[in-house]
């Protein structure tokens, strides 16, 4: 059973890239890569890391794509221009690789002999919570902090620019004292 699940979050996973990649409109790509993500995580718990599982369905499938589509809805990416149909240059060239990756792949699978010996049961902890948490803040402590400090960066940088789009929108004889205030706030 594990095999034929495997294969269906695989196929599910690609379908969902393909779809992120060929749509036209902003918001079926998001939500394709919503279906991607899900898969990602069918496949995470296929392999028995259950808490990697949990975290990509809450931060990415949860958050990231919400924010995505967020940003989409706001912006108003949503329509987008239908293609013009017919076979265009690069959609044969795309047809002509996938179908030299798909035969490379088959010719590989089909000479490669089966492995005599399964692969080697992950530790008994592998995927869990404690064992994430002690690997990030002990082998991996120093990336960890490095990634917070340019989030901090990030959310820095988006206050110091939406208070200068604000800026602009305010008539000037509406902020008589701004000079002050920019002085004060740079003291």
């Amino acid at each position: 059973m594990e095999p034929v699940l495997f294969v269906f979050f695989a196929a599910l996973a690609l379908a969902g890239g393909l779809g992120v990649v060929a749509s036209v409109r902003a918001v079926h790509s998001a939500l394709a890569l919503l279906l991607v993500l899900c898969a990602l995580a069918g496949l995470y718990l296929l392999l028995g890391a259950q808490f990697i599982a949990a975290l990509q369905v809450i931060v990415y499938a949860g958050a990231i794509v919400v924010l995505f589509l967020f940003v989409i809805m706001l912006l108003h990416m949503a329509t987008g221009e239908p293609a013009a149909r017919g076979l265009r240059p690069w959609r044969a060239g795309a047809a002509l690789a996938a179908a030299f990756f798909l035969a490379g792949v088959l010719f590989a699978a089909l000479r490669v002999p089966a492995l005599a010996d399964p692969a080697p049961s992950p530790p008994q902890d592998f995927g869990s919570a404690q064992a994430v948490g002690r690997l990030l803040f002990t082998r991996f402590l120093l990336p960890f902090e490095l990634a917070s400090v340019v989030l901090l960066v990030g959310i820095i940088a988006a206050v110091v620019l939406a208070k200068g789009a604000l800026l602009l929108r305010v008539p000037a004889a509406a902020r008589p004292h701004e000079e002050e205030v920019r002085a004060e706030v740079l003291r």
